[in-house]
């Protein structure tokens, strides 16, 4: 990012000090944030120029003027500079560098893109805290970015105060790791400590491709690490390794108070309980993370196969033959990854495994490929069945990467870019989306049942007549190794996450898009269109898994119930906690915890 410090400094000499942090609470802190509404530009008790000034020297001159990129589109949207941009929002790189960008653009009759007034580009959690403290006083919305990949738009505010943790991103190893308070109580870990901003792809290069270890991360390359952990986080992996909540051994926060605490099982363990899982950006800013590591397996693998079904009839029947495949032969630690129904009658695979050679997963997957080969009239090989296994050390290796799998890795092409800066080619169409919808439910164990397999095949087509509809075998843990589930156990996350095979998605979205901007507005009418279909695909789910809860990071924004959807039992415990870190509401994120208490943009505080 080219940082520009657009403010107009003060004289020395006439440079408030703000009060000490504890005179601040008792003397406006308080009364500040217990105000029915937060401050605005424009508003009287918008801070100076001067109160600005005053916060750019506590943060060490990073704070900056957040410009947005989109802006210069508004005025020239058929210019040579706007094609440039949106073109490079298809590189989550490029966005990643820019304060003023999310990795979504916005979701139809939801919300769009709009940037904050000004970002605190923290680097320390001192820096954080001092941001804490100045929205706290002031009365300002505050929103936290890292990776920015929050569908829900909960990384971006109109006239917010920012804290953008990108250049927290410090990844250091331990070999045996003992949490702060626990040293009488707790045995050492080989674990890693990341800071808040980091991505996976940085992540796992360090610690598997340099280190020969392995922490439970993220699926996608470029999300960021504190909000994964915070909203539970799974990875292709997770059937065996767990949830990155689940692996959480310590974290550093800041809460509403704008104290810098670290806690972990013995150091203030209600926060500690509500970071793992209980949604990002609702109970203070994690400015570090410590999570366990794993001994690395032999290797890392993938199927991929796309199977054409010649009419419906043979599609249902495909869907059946899967379900029952899966159950006994893929339900088990191995295996994660997606399977998706499609409207056209497509089965298409694509699902990795560890701990398994490759002559292992070939033939875990025979059965299901030699009866699809025996009915060539109801069954075609779209696309033949293809198994590969690599050393898990190079599985994110960028070296290794780029020199061998170039077909399944983007690397960022700007001048001057890392070699370390890949993403998965499967994740192209996440970067830069306009969202059109998005939902999904956890699938309990018991519809693989013997019983119910055929009533789990008939709502899996009834669905695809509307909408395609993806299984996530690894997020959810039912068939994972007893260590993951207990692990799991510990966390905030909705216990159904522990009974499920798989979370079932839906989800459609468009190119990169601002409404503002001509020629460049979301396609509305066929979002809202996508949408319908994408409600009656996941209505004919929930018919055979009617209580089924959601994933806080991939949900619908419309959800109803989102509460007990997200947490389920354990919500009752996060607003207690909530009640007690943050009385006032600082942190006020779209279906977090306590947001009930604002309105829909967090600016205003319900009677």
């Amino acid at each position: 990012m080219n940082r520009r410090n657009l403010l107009r400094f003060a004289s020395a000499a006439t440079l408030l000090q703000l009060p000490g942090r504890h005179a601040r609470a008792a003397a406006i802190g308080e009364r500040a944030v217990s105000g029915s509404r937060r401050t605005r530009p424009g508003d009287p008790s918008w801070p100076s120029a001067t109160r600005w000034a005053e916060l750019d020297r506590r943060v060490d001159g990073r704070l900056v003027e957040v410009h947005s990129p989109l802006a210069d589109c508004v005025a020239k949207p058929d210019g040579q500079a706007c094609r440039d941009l949106f073109a490079h929002l298809k590189n989550p790189y490029y966005i990643h560098d820019q304060v003023g960008l999310t990795q979504t653009c916005g979701w139809v009759d939801a919300w769009s893109y709009a940037p904050s007034v000004y970002a605190v580009v923290a680097r320390t959690a001192t820096h954080v805290a001092a941001a804490v403290d100045f929205a706290r006083a002031h009365n300002l919305r505050l929103v936290v970015k890292g990776g920015g990949h929050s569908y829900q738009g909960t990384s971006n505010a109109p006239d917010s105060l920012l804290v953008w943790t990108r250049d927290m991103a410090d990844v250091v190893m331990h070999d045996a790791f003992v949490a702060r308070g626990c040293e009488r109580s707790a045995q050492a870990v080989p674990a890693v400590s990341v800071g808040a901003g980091a991505i996976w792809m940085h992540v796992y290069d360090a610690v598997s491709a340099a280190g020969n270890r392995y922490v439970q991360g993220g699926g996608c390359a470029t999300v960021g690490v504190a909000g994964l952990v915070q909203s539970g986080g799974f990875g292709s992996f997770s059937k065996n390794f767990g949830t990155a909540a689940g692996g959480l051994v310590e974290a550093e926060v800041v809460t509403a108070d704008g104290v810098v605490r670290v806690v972990n099982a013995c150091r203030e363990p209600d926060l500690f309980w509500a970071l793992r899982g209980g949604g990002g950006g609702t109970f203070g800013i994690v400015t570090r993370v410590t999570l366990r590591t794993h001994t690395l397996p032999d290797s890392f693998g993938g199927v991929s196969a796309t199977i054409q079904a010649t009419s419906d009839a043979s599609f249902h029947e495909l869907i059946g033959r899967f379900v029952a495949f899966y159950r006994e032969h893929l339900f088990n630690a191995h295996w994660g990854e997606v399977v998706d129904f499609t409207r056209d009658n497509r089965l298409r695979v694509g699902m990795v495994f560890q701990g398994l050679t490759q002559q292992q997963a070939t033939e875990a997957w025979e059965p299901f490929i030699a009866s699809v080969r025996e009915s060539p009239d109801r069954f075609v090989m779209a696309a033949p069945p293809a198994v590969i296994a690599i050393p898990a050390r190079r599985f994110w290796d960028p070296s290794f990467l780029l020199k061998y799998g170039g077909a399944f890795v983007v690397a960022d092409e700007r001048p001057g870019a890392s070699p370390r800066d890949l993403f998965w080619r499967a994740d192209q169409g996440q970067v830069g989306q306009y969202l059109y919808g998005y939902t999904s439910a956890w699938l309990p164990e018991s519809l693989l049942s013997q019983a119910n397999r055929a009533h789990v095949a008939d709502a899996l087509f009834v669905a695809t007549r509307h909408w395609t509809i993806s299984l996530h075998f690894n997020k959810g843990l039912a068939g994972a190794r007893e260590t993951a589930i207990a692990d799991a156990l510990r966390t905030a996350m909705n216990p159904q996450v522990l009974h499920a095979f798989a979370l079932a998605i839906s989800g459609a979205e468009g190119p990169p898009a601002h409404p503002s901007i001509r020629g460049h507005a979301p396609d509305v009418a066929r979002g809202r269109a996508e949408r319908r279909r994408i409600d009656a695909a996941m209505s004919a789910l929930r018919r055979v898994a009617p209580d089924a809860g959601s994933y806080v990071a991939e949900s619908d924004y419309f959800a109803d119930g989102w509460q007990r959807a997200y947490w389920g039992e354990n919500h009752a415990r996060l607003r207690t906690i909530k009640a007690r870190y943050d009385p006032h509401g600082l942190f006020v994120v779209h279906h977090g915890v306590g947001s009930e208490d604002w309105s829909q943009d967090g600016f205003t505080r319900r009677a």
